[in-house]
């Protein structure tokens, strides 16, 4: 086989790989939704669920939302915080080098692992109960290096020019940060923003073990109330319920949309924010 032949056998496994990867979102999407479109009405999303395969999914959706915005406002600042420290304070040394391997194996971590550190230290010892709280703050802990790791990323490809040019005229390290480097990097730091969300929205295991049960009647009322989510409550409907199926699409499709709504609004907003940073 001659080097003209082998390249276009790679080229055509790389397309072929390619093409796979465009393909799985929209058969799934597809597949949620030939599954799960009867079940959809307007009761099926304004009321609370009965017996499971009853009802709606009104309180679950309600407390998807308000975990995932929760664990947002808890993860982001810290997140780009860190990022900024580790890009443009930290010196490179040892410690550094160790903050950074300790923050990507946290991203590593199974998600059962943190959801268990959260009932322990923060349901039993820190006497949050199993609550929106308690899940919002162990979810933060999951989405914390995705988004620092990003954040940081965005912040170093900033060109130094930016910096150096800004500092002579006049203005602090800080000023240059804040006002410089950040809106530069914003559309990189709202993809790690984003991709935290993501993991936080489909999320069972952490919520199972810190938020609720999942089947919870009710929006919780305060942030120590036990609260239910859309991944728990797909998850016992498909396997506690007999004739629940339908009902477990249902409610996956709204997670999915959930989730591409807030994919779409992100994106949005990056381009805004490339858009500006042009000068367009």
């Amino acid at each position: 086989m001659n080097e003209a032949t082998k390249e276009k056998y790679y080229k055509a496994l790389l397309y072929a790989a390619g093409g796979l990867s465009i393909i799985i979102l929209p058969v799934i999407v597809i597949w949620v939704a030939i599954n799960g479109a009867g079940a959809l009405s307007w009761d099926f999303l304004t009321l609370p669920p009965y017996r499971l395969v009853q009802g709606g999914i009104y309180p679950q959706m309600i407390g998807s939302i308000y975990l995932v915005a929760l664990s947002t406002l808890f993860a982001a600042p810290l997140g780009i915080a860190s990022a900024i420290y580790l890009s443009e304070y930290a010196p490179n040394n040892v410690i550094t080098q160790t903050v950074r391997f300790f923050t990507e194996s946290l991203a590593g971590i199974p998600s059962i692992v943190i959801g268990l550190f959260g009932l322990e230290f923060l349901v039993y010892d820190l006497h949050l109960k199993t609550s929106l709280l308690a899940g919002a703050l162990s979810l933060s802990i999951m989405m914390l290096p995705w988004t620092i790791r990003a954040s940081e990323e965005a912040i170093k490809v900033v060109p130094r020019d930016f910096r150096e040019a800004s500092l002579a005229l006049g203005a602090t390290k800080w000023q240059t940060i804040l006002r410089v480097v950040i809106p530069a990097a914003l559309p990189g730091i709202i993809t790690g923003v984003l991709l935290g969300m993501g993991k936080a929205i489909g999320e069972t295991a952490i919520i199972w073990l810190t938020a609720g049960s999942g089947s919870e009647g009710f929006v919780p009322a305060s942030l120590q109330a036990p609260t239910g989510s859309l991944p728990m409550y797909i998850y016992l409907v498909a396997t506690q319920a007999v004739s629940g199926v339908q009902h477990a699409y249902g409610a996956a499709l709204v997670l999915i949309a959930l989730f591409l709504s807030i994919s779409v609004s992100a994106l949005l907003l990056r381009n805004y924010f490339l858009k500006k940073l042009n000068g367009r």
